[in-house]
């Protein structure tokens, strides 16, 4: 890479870090107490100048560590270079093709990890298929779609060694998959079509927690916000938010922009896209490049305009024009920068303590999918409001005898 990028990746990474001071701080921390001295950590995460921040905390407490990027669109080529500067393995590139995104987890998984990061359960996947000679003691799994495949994984006494669940954390699954998602994805969306949304019908495929932020950012800029589901309780949550609730079906023949948010595949498939509008935006939110059906799409089209702006690519389908972002890849990081560094500043500290506490409990944890103890999360909150300067109540201690007895009535 050209290093000449190393002094933008620095500046990139140091605007990060002024919006993450409790990450900050517990590198700081780390930096002291070391838990991570002897240890080697194979990261396979989004390349952004957040990750950088962690990266920079992990290292302080005394790791050896190698990163891949978990997405090949959303690599910031400057933040690589300037971790390479810091002394981390940095195996990544924006835009790679599909076989060098694989060969760059296998080169950070050379460093024959003791503990492993991962964002989607790719690296994880690798560990379990073809790189079943690495005996690793643990790992995080940042993501809804990860911890879907962990615990199948699990279930299915697959899963080799102790993996911790930190998308279950409320400070996570609130504040990063609902307020972060929210917001980089209409940045994203903004950014790659620099369309009005006010007025027009926006669906949104899924009601889960960044489900609900893309719902309510779409009905905040004025959208007319329509959601689609497969399950029950969600649909009725959904609708008694006063969103419209449909089947895709119906929505597609309406719709202007299409958001997945699902973690599934094949959300928007064959029979979906035949019934949209002229000019009707497809974007993708969930993880991989599979809630919309690419090659569906490319199967209908009689041509293709790539590239016709940044992130942007034109189907023709019978005279009608479907307009696909990113690649059908993640549009948030893909056409933006993520999520805001202030949310993930809890969502990364969760990681980092997560991992932290990993280190010097694996020894005592079997095989499986773990919850992030609760300490750590209400930590992670704590801290993050003390650097809000919001202050909150704690309770008395009659409050609390109350609160621990049954034999009190009303």
């Amino acid at each position: 890479m050209d290093g000449s990028l190393a002094e933008a990746g620095e500046r990139r990474i140091g605007w990060a870090s002024r919006s993450m001071p409790v990450l900050t701080a517990i590198g700081a921390r780390f930096a002291e107490e070391l838990p991570f001295a002897g240890i080697r950590i194979a990261a396979c995460l989004h390349v952004t100048a957040e990750t950088a921040v962690l990266m920079g905390a992990l290292r302080a407490g005394g790791a050896e560590i190698a990163l891949a990027a978990s997405n090949p669109l959303s690599t910031q080529d400057d933040v690589a270079v300037a971790l390479a500067e810091y002394g981390i393995a940095v195996h990544a590139r924006a835009g790679v093709d599909r076989d060098t995104y694989y060969r760059h987890i296998h080169r950070a998984l050379d460093i024959a990890p003791d503990l492993v990061l991962d964002d989607g359960c790719d690296l994880v996947n690798i560990l379990h298929t073809e790189r079943t000679e690495i005996a690793v003691l643990g790992g995080c799994e940042e993501t809804t779609t990860g911890i879907i495949r962990l615990r199948q994984m699990a279930a299915e006494n697959a899963l080799k060694f102790p993996m911790v669940a930190v998308n279950d954390t409320r400070t996570k699954r609130m504040f990063d998959n609902r307020y972060g998602t929210g917001q980089s994805t209409f940045d994203g969306i903004m950014r790659a079509t620099n369309v009005l949304l006010a007025g027009r019908t926006v669906v949104v495929a899924g009601f889960g927690y960044c489900g609900r932020g893309v719902a309510e950012r779409a009905k905040g800029l004025g959208a007319r916000v329509i959601v689609t589901e497969i399950d029950p309780v969600k649909a009725l949550d959904a609708s008694m938010q006063g969103y419209e609730v449909r089947s895709m079906a119906e929505a597609a023949v309406v719709g202007d922009v299409f958001i997945t948010v699902t973690g599934n595949r094949d959300v928007i498939r064959a029979e979906h896209l035949v019934l949209m509008k002229d000019g009707a935006i497809l974007a993708n939110a969930g993880h991989f490049d599979v809630e919309v059906d690419v090659r569906a799409l490319a199967d209908l089209a009689d041509a293709v305009h790539p590239g016709i702006r940044p992130n942007m690519d034109e189907y023709l389908l019978n005279g009608r024009r479907l307009l696909l972002l990113a690649e059908g890849r993640l549009v948030n990081l893909a056409a933006a920068e993520g999520h805001p560094a202030a949310v993930m500043d809890m969502s990364f500290s969760a990681q980092a303590l997560a991992a932290a506490w990993l280190a010097g409990e694996h020894a005592n944890l079997a095989p499986g999918v773990y919850d992030v103890p609760t300490q750590i999360d209400t930590q992670v909150a704590s801290l993050k409001l003390a650097a809000t300067g919001i202050t909150i109540d704690s309770l008395t201690p009659d409050q609390e005898s109350y609160l621990h007895s049954w034999r009190l009535g009303s």
